[in-house]
């Protein structure tokens, strides 16, 4: 298991990030599976692939990561939700 601890919390499958996440447990990782995200709230947050410029996570967005793809999430400055889809 893993025993890290996580910058966030789950509850069923909405995922909240605090803004008083600590900046430095964001980091870059990747997944062993696909992950269909949507924003729900948060201001200022950005989604950023390796090699490619941040996108701003704004309500409604829809963003697709591929298994294995290095991705990281860049701080906001409220409570970023997101909800995971199978």
């Amino acid at each position: 298991s893993n025993t890290s601890i996580m910058p966030y919390t789950d509850n069923s499958n909405i995922r909240t990030f605090s803004k008083d996440v600590n900046a430095m447990d964001l980091i870059w990782h990747m997944d062993d599976e696909d992950r269909n995200i949507e924003v729900l709230e948060g201001k200022g947050w950005k989604f950023q692939r390796d090699d490619e410029l941040p996108l701003d996570l704004t309500e409604g967005i829809r963003i697709f990561i591929p298994r294995h793809q290095v991705h990281r999430v860049i701080k906001g400055t409220t409570d970023l939700k997101i909800r995971i889809n199978d």
